[in-house]
């Protein structure tokens, strides 16, 4: 399996992604015009996924990934926020190469 999932609904990208190295299982987000519209975790640290979801929403991909990108968890190599990073360059690099 794929660790990216990318479909569209109703002109919104829902974006399945398999994160590596977290507790989190798989993301799902939401992204419309390169806007992140919902963000959702299942797994991982309920409180912090919520803040993280209540923070990205609205705000540009290129945006999330500058601000969140690299991150670790203690002494994980990687994180959440990090992984979400991950999967949004999986969905630039993939639609990018649907276009081309």
């Amino acid at each position: 399996m794929s660790d990216i999932n990318i479909k569209e609904v109703n002109g919104v990208d829902v974006v399945q992604y398999q994160p590596k190295g977290v507790c989190s299982k798989m993301m799902q987000i939401l992204i419309k015009d390169n806007v992140i519209e919902d963000v959702e975790f299942v797994g991982g640290c309920a409180g912090n996924l919520t803040g993280i979801r209540m923070l990205v929403k609205g705000w540009q991909v290129e945006e999330v990934i500058s601000k969140l990108q690299g991150i670790p968890c203690g002494s994980r190599p990687t994180s959440c926020p990090d992984q979400l990073t991950k999967g949004l360059m999986a969905y630039i690099e993939q639609k990018s190469s649907v276009k081309a």
